[in-house]
């Protein structure tokens, strides 16, 4: 445990109660780092709303890769000879040495040389940052055509990257190239995403003028054209490098896990404690499913619920509205009364995405808030029904008191923690274990009364619990349990394990299967980080007796941005 120096912080305040705090020198080089980040990384600046870089992209190539991992050493030299002034500097130069120290150490594996899967690596990313574009203005759509103009050299570094990354032997497994493959060509087809966003731009001081619209049009033909290579790339060059075999072993495992937990947790136990928490939430729906009809079955509850006029929304006008009445009434009711909640976090998004891919996902405000957090649903082609109670609980995982309320809590500390701090770092098990402890935690402030609601809720909880099982299992290779089959897992297995455990569609389904083959310990980070975050409650609430306040606690742990889990037990319980 570190013991951290006596400091005057209140840190168990909301952030706009809190004195200004006096920056140290090692905010000086955690401030100075995010900058490098900004430099090399024109995305994060997109992210963060900074100006200047609208039309770049990052370099993709091994020499980027290098660049990264450059600036992680130089900032860790730095680091390294300067002491605490107070506990907010204890907590970063924690959470620096274990992000930045293993973000090296994966650098040094070469496995960032094969990052391709189908939901979060390069592939995706370079195409995703033009939703986080503003649009308001001619301007606006100028910055747009130039990064248009700029895909076709950001896949060209990136397309370098996965041939050294083969020529070290290291490829992403068959599966997920042929996802991507399918994913570009869709970017690349006539009719798709470029020439739509292209075709339909519009600003609200008035119509484009037309030099600027045959602008877009050239580099929307351009990006097509440029994922329409990428894509033969990855057919005819890189998938017949490709492994057959998605499971990852331990070494690199271990390694993802790391990196998504920020802990090291005993994978063996882990995967029992998965299989035990499975059997027990699946123990839960069935009590629950018993309220709605006495006697019936959990899938008969669900298909109850299903055929309920009342719980189903027809088309994506009536999803966007729904999810915005939902998240706005989450946060008018728990504003001031559960949590801390100034008034510029209380403004949030709800959008449906311009992509099919099958994903809910959140971004994060710009630093300045000019542009809100939102709530994004990539719908799949073809569906257009949606069931309220499935999705209740998803809106306050994405929304309040889930992502919007920590990240944007992180973002707007500026009283007390540097830029690197509020806006450079995520760490999905804190983050998304923080979001479904939310989950939990509106069933117990009750939220989740209709008992439709809370089998949703359940369903959700049972979702990564059987992510814990699945992951852990096909990666490395361990026996199933013998509820759910024999011999070791394969992918086969784990394909009719999830359909067994996740009520969703077939879209969401594929989209679910590939994503936990292809990005491995990611999943389990969200179940994982939330044992460990009521483990860490539950420990400090025995530490001060009736002393104890769940919303302090809360508070002082949001304030603490997002840090890996480790750091957050030590913080919180040092």
């Amino acid at each position: 445990m570190i013991t951290e120096p006596s400091s005057p912080l209140p840190t168990h305040r909301p952030a706009d109660a809190m004195p200004a705090r006096t920056p140290t020198a090692i905010d000086a080089v955690a401030d100075s780092h995010t900058q490098t980040l900004i430099r090399l990384d024109p995305g994060f600046a997109t992210t963060l709303g900074v100006p200047g870089h609208e039309t770049e992209y990052r370099d993709y190539s091994p020499a980027g890769l290098g660049a990264f991992a450059g600036a992680a050493r130089e900032t860790l030299e730095r680091l390294s000879g300067l002491e605490p002034a107070d506990a907010v500097d204890v907590v970063t130069l924690d959470a620096m040495r274990e992000r930045l120290g293993l973000e090296i150490e994966i650098h040094d594996t070469g496995l960032d040389f094969a990052d391709l899967n189908n939901i979060a690596s390069p592939a995706q990313e370079i195409r995703a940052i033009l939703d986080l574009m503003p649009t308001s203005t001619a301007e606006q759509w100028g910055h747009i055509a130039g990064r248009l103009h700029n895909i076709p050299n950001a896949l060209a570094g990136y397309t370098s990257s996965l041939r050294e990354g083969r020529t070290r032997g290291l490829v992403a497994a068959g599966r997920q190239i042929n996802v991507v493959i399918g994913q570009a060509g869709k970017y690349a087809g006539d009719g798709g995403f470029f020439d739509t966003f292209a075709s339909t731009a519009k600003a609200d001081d008035g119509d484009l003028p037309e030099a600027l619209r045959a602008d877009l049009a050239s580099g929307a033909d351009a990006a097509r054209r440029a994922y329409g290579a990428f894509a033969e790339f990855l057919r005819e060059d890189l998938l017949p490098s490709a492994p057959d075999k998605d499971a990852v072993g331990r070494e690199h495992y271990s390694l993802m896990s790391r990196r998504f937990l920020g802990a090291a947790v005993d994978l063996e136990e882990t995967y029992s404690w998965g299989v035990e928490e499975l059997d027990r939430i699946i123990a839960e729906q069935e009590t629950v499913a018993d309220e709605i009809s006495e006697g019936a079955s959990i899938e008969e509850a669900m298909q109850l619920l299903d055929e309920d006029p009342a719980r189903r929304l027809q088309g994506t006008d009536a999803l966007q509205a729904w999810m915005q009445e939902l998240s706005d009434s989450a946060i008018n009711a728990l504003a001031g009364s559960h949590f801390d909640l100034p008034d510029i976090l209380r403004t949030i998004e709800c959008r449906i995405a311009p992509t099919h891919e099958g994903g809910i996902y959140y971004t994060e405000p710009s630093d300045d808030f000019s542009r809100p957090g939102r709530m994004w649903w990539s719908v799949p082609e073809g569906e257009e029904t949606f069931a309220t109670w499935r999705e209740t609980t998803t809106v306050y995982h994405e929304g309040v008191p889930g992502h919007h309320l920590q990240i944007a809590t992180a973002i707007h500390q500026r009283r007390l923690l540097n830029s690197w701090r509020r806006n450079a770092i995520w760490v999905s098990g804190q983050g998304e274990g923080w979001a479904l402890y939310a989950e939990r935690l509106m069933e117990d402030l009750g939220f989740l009364s209709d008992p439709g609601d809370r089998l949703g809720m359940l369903d959700a909880q049972r979702m990564r619990a059987a992510r814990v099982v699945f992951d852990i299992g096909v990666h490395l290779e361990l026996a199933m349990p013998a509820r759910w089959g024999e011999g070791t897992w394969t992918p086969e297995k784990g394909h009719g394990f999830l359909r067994s455990n996740m009520a969703i569609s077939e879209g969401q389904l594929d989209f679910e299967f590939n994503r936990y083959l292809g990005w491995p310990g990611q999943a389990p980070s969200y179940k994982i980080g939330q044992r460990l975050w009521e483990q860490i409650r539950d420990e400090v609430r025995a530490r001060e007796g009736d002393a104890f306040d769940l919303r302090v606690f809360h508070t002082r742990a949001l304030n603490l941005g997002s840090v890996g889990l480790d750091t957050l037990a030590r913080a919180l319980l040092s």
